[in-house]
């Protein structure tokens, strides 16, 4: 049988060891280094393709920490990843679905780090199954996620946890992932997979790891935020920031490592059996790094306990890109840069996303126009998609299309009826506007601390309350926002901008994206009241590829693009949103 030259390698290793060493003594105490990257969103380079600019995090900065780390002595590295590594630049999108790459970029710069387990996120699903089936297989560590099983067999579709050794030391790792995947994503990317909520997973999988695997230190790789843990009431319910519930009312996890909610943190905390856990997650995009530095004793026994832990945040601001890490992927760099590069037509104005947050804007009637244009709905919900970017009048390029359109959502046309076109609406106006009393309040609704002084942000910026990819607007209808209305009750529809009659009770097609078809942001749930298990049925067509795609196909063809602002809504009393909404967008974007 031949050996492959990467096993013979490590069995030479192996050899050599014992014949230096022989019967070694354990030593008496070992300190472990765990270093764990989360939300890398394809920030493989330090170089944001999107914007034509460098970065100050990736994972070429993180091979530069990671190989000083390795040098040292006295220490022994376990490198993890905690889910979402897939999206967010165009590195993805281009190795993802445009490369014809015998391995995926992914794969080969994982196993070039030295990666021993990832979590899988929420946006590694939705890649879709052709992506991620052909990554499982390819990664060198096996990718983790308890709470996801295959539908057919109910066991888990990918690894729920791993054994890792370090000089003796036996620690486990359980991956989680959101159970929420289910209503952001279309049913075709995970069909043959079933999400199950993670405090489940977690007390079955905590058992079996303690009664099966003995370890001397578990390791909780969750993609998932924290959340309130007095929110919860401990039964099964869908949570989509459980980690903090999970790590105190599950007793056996030492560290849990967090994610998607791209929040840092690094506190310990006692868990139910008054454990302390300690629960750290590091900066989205790889500007940092949670390292937790775990040191275990040898008993009278002959094993280790853990003794102590500690965790903090290394900042990849201080470390340079590795060079070795870029030389070796340098073709792919510039397959991206050419790939961004490519032209696709010209614009003949600006396109600016804060023009979005105040009324009608070409950024987001651009999308609008785009929905109905793809489809034959009669009505569009659309969002900004990016919280502030500007496209200059000029040539296009590809780049353009990821500031334009950040996500790879698909279009659906749904069957809506006008009440509940206008449920959503409600909806999504309650979490964009605040009510006015008076033409001194806000207009746009921002966070504010427990004196009601609006919290200011990085760069000294307000923020909004809510996430502003979820502030709809909607085209093929006409109507107003009366913001001295409380939320819920603001929206008049006058009639379809067709100049037809808008009735409550007819039923309409109604252009969405993948993500807010599926239940994504709660406009559909909550606003227009359609039970989540019902939102399939209302789905009457589907798009080919990806929103952005045909967006980038139709700009080829047209060639010349002068999109204009629309007039189908506006915010009134008008007397007063004018003044409040220049106010405001200079909180917001000083």
């Amino acid at each position: 049988m031949k050996i492959p030259f990467r096993t013979f390698r490590i069995m030479l290793g192996i050899v050599s060891i014992v014949a230096v060493f022989g019967c070694q003594q354990p030593d008496k105490q070992v300190h472990v280094k765990v270093i764990t990257t989360t939300d890398v969103h394809a920030m493989i380079f330090p170089y944001d393709f999107t914007n034509d600019r460098e970065v100050d995090g990736s994972l070429a900065h993180a091979k530069s920490y990671v190989d000083e780390q390795r040098d040292l002595l006295q220490q022994n590295i376990i490198l993890l990843d905690n889910g979402d590594l897939l999206q967010g630049q165009p590195t993805g999108y281009y190795f993802n679905y445009q490369s014809d790459r015998a391995v995926n970029l992914f794969a080969d710069v994982m196993n070039y780090m030295g990666f021993a387990a990832s979590s899988v996120g929420n946006h590694d699903i939705e890649t879709g199954p052709r992506v991620y089936e052909k990554l499982r297989n390819e990664f060198d560590f096996p990718w983790l996620a308890a709470n996801i099983l295959n539908s057919e067999t109910g066991k888990p579709h990918f690894e729920p946890y791993t054994i890792i050794e370090r000089n003796g030391v036996k620690i486990a790792v359980l991956g989680l992932v959101t159970s929420s995947v289910p209503t952001w994503l279309p049913r075709k990317l995970w069909e043959e997979l079933e999400f199950v909520e993670m405090y489940e997973a977690a007390v079955e999988w905590m058992q079996y790891i303690r009664d099966h695997e003995k370890p001397h230190a578990i390791i909780g790789l969750f993609h998932s935020g924290a959340g309130e843990d007095e929110m919860y009431t401990g039964e099964t319910v869908s949570v989509e920031n459980a980690s903090l519930f999970v790590a105190k009312n599950v007793p056996g996890f030492d560290v849990v490592f967090t994610g998607h909610d791209h929040r840092v943190r690094n506190q310990v905390f006692e868990n139910v059996e008054g454990k302390e856990v300690l629960m750290i997650a590091g900066q989205s995009y790889g500007r940092s790094l949670a390292v937790a530095d775990l040191f275990f004793d040898l008993t009278p026994d002959g094993t280790y306990s853990l003794t102590s832990k500690e965790g903090h945040i290394a900042d990849m601001v201080d470390y340079e890109p590795s060079e070795e890490f870029m030389e070796e992927f340098k073709d792919e760099f510039d397959q991206v840069r050419q790939f961004v590069l490519q032209p696709l037509g010209s614009l003949q104005v600006d396109l600016q996303s804060q023009d979005a947050y105040v009324g009608n804007a070409a950024f987001v009637d651009f999308v609008h126009h785009m929905q109905l244009e793809l489809t034959d709905a009669e009505v569009s919900f659309a969002a900004p998609l990016s919280f502030d970017a500007m496209l200059r009048a000029g040539e296009l390029s590809m780049r353009d299309m990821f500031n334009l359109y950040p996500f790879e959502n698909y279009l659906y046309v749904m069957e809506l009826t006008g009440s509940e076109i206008k449920g959503a609406l409600e909806y999504s106006y309650g979490l964009w506007y605040n009510t006015m009393s008076s033409p001194d309040d806000n207009i746009l609704l921002l966070r504010k601390d427990e004196q009601g002084n609006i919290e200011m942000g990085q760069n000294n910026r307000a923020r909004f309350t809510n996430a502003f990819f979820n502030f709809d607007s909607a085209a093929g209808i006409d109507y107003e926002v009366d913001v001295t209305k409380p939320a819920g009750s603001r929206i008049s529809i006058s009639q379809l901008s067709s100049g037809e009659s808008f009735d409550l009770n007819q039923t309409y097609k109604v252009a969405v994206n993948s993500y807010r078809g599926s239940g994504g942001g709660g406009h559909l749930t909550q606003g227009a009241g359609i039970e989540h298990a019902q939102l399939e049925d209302r789905i009457v067509w589907v798009s080919e590829h990806d929103l952005r795609s045909h967006i980038a196909d139709f700009i080829r063809s047209t060639k010349v693009l002068n999109p204009k602002a629309g007039s189908n809504w506006k915010v009134t009393p008008e007397a007063w949103t004018e003044s409040a909404m220049e106010r405001d967008l200079e909180l917001v974007f000083p």
